[in-house]
């Protein structure tokens, strides 16, 4: 047998290797003398790099719950603020505002995602019988409600300053800031991956395919003997603490968190993303996350030489977003490289 044979064939056995590479990559540049020197020139682009594998967690699961199960969580940034917060209270030291507990952050990063999952079975539990305009208002009402709890309990989560001293276990081992740089991006990126494997084998499951069979249809589903609440209570569950440990590594990585992180925005550039790339399809929900977060890269330069001031160009940058967006779902309803048969759409 040759070495192209033993070559992974699929995408989720390509993920696997990928992301055990990068996490051992990662982990020898954090726990041995090894070092790198980035070009400062290129810090922005490792910087966006690690927000967008961390968002990349994100919309996997958003993914999960939209574009497999057909469930519209409005709220998604939600179950990312949780998990960031659990670790956050958990595990910081010193803090001067809000909660700081101090315990081992690797134990704090399983409570986070076990929090952001109870958090979505409560939410599940109450919301997923209703029909999806208003499980999409319920999910945006838990969002914005968190959010004020975030700021106005400032003796637990320190309100609009956050929690500080979250500790930032690469950056302790690694050292300097350019070799934290790189194995930070190739750790998260490693999870990232391992994150696809996992989600793409569930849904090419048997699994996977009641999933997608509940959002073609869900009477029909359940007619042939599927407990479709229960299914769909499990995706958005999984999805949850996909998200949690999304806001987990965040925390971990930033060594903060505050209310300001976890605005709308945040569910905004996922869902775009996803809608971008073509919802039910997870190679192309990353891509279509990937063109969002490359065009607010380019928007970084392109801010250097624009004759107008920042907050206008911020609105430009909004305009051109949601043009792009209405062009493609004009002409690509099913997103870029999405199926339109299967999700049901005009092409």
């Amino acid at each position: 047998m040759s070495v192209a044979d033993r070559l992974p064939k699929s995408d989720s056995e390509r993920a696997l290797l990928f992301g055990g590479i990068c996490i051992v990559l990662g982990a020898l540049l954090t726990l041995t003398p090894l070092r790198t020197t980035l070009p400062s020139g290129l810090y922005v682009f490792f910087e966006v790099g690690i927000l967008f594998v961390i968002y990349g967690i994100l919309v996997l699961g958003l993914n999960l719950q939209y574009g497999h199960t057909g469930l519209v969580n409005f709220g998604h940034v939600v179950f990312f603020a949780v998990g960031a917060y659990t670790v956050a209270m958990l595990s910081a030291q010193d803090t001067f505002a809000g909660i700081g507990l101090g315990f081992p952050w690797p134990l704090t990063l399983v409570v986070g995602v076990v929090a952001a999952a109870l958090l979505g079975a409560i939410v599940g539990a109450t919301s997923l019988r209703l029909r999806d305009d208003f499980l999409a208002i319920a999910t945006l009402a838990t969002a914005e409600i968190f959010h004020t709890l975030f700021i106005n309990f400032r003796g637990i989560f320190g309100g609009n300053v956050g929690i500080l001293g979250v500790p930032q276990p690469v950056k302790e081992f690694a050292g300097d800031a350019d070799t934290t740089l790189l194995a930070t991006l190739l750790l998260i990126g490693g999870f990232a991956a391992l994150t696809f494997t996992v989600v793409t084998r569930l849904t090419d499951a048997p699994y996977g395919r009641v999933l997608r069979a509940i959002r073609a249809d869900e009477l029909v589903t359940r007619s042939v003997g599927k407990a479709t609440f229960t299914y769909k209570m499990q995706s958005f569950v999984y999805g949850a603490a996909l998200a949690g440990l999304a806001g987990g590594l965040f925390a971990l990585y930033n060594g903060a968190v505050a209310p300001g992180y976890f605005t709308i925005q945040v569910t905004v550039t996922v869902w775009i993303g996803m809608l971008l790339g073509g919802a039910a399809n997870n190679r192309a929900v990353l891509a279509g996350l990937a063109i969002i977060m490359g065009l607010r890269l380019l928007s970084r330069f392109a801010l250097g030489v624009a004759p107008v001031s920042a907050d206008a160009f911020a609105s430009i940058r909004l305009v051109v977003v949601g043009m792009i967006l209405i062009i493609v779902i004009r002409y690509r309803p099913a997103g870029i490289w999405g199926n339109a048969k299967e999700l049901g759409v005009d092409s």
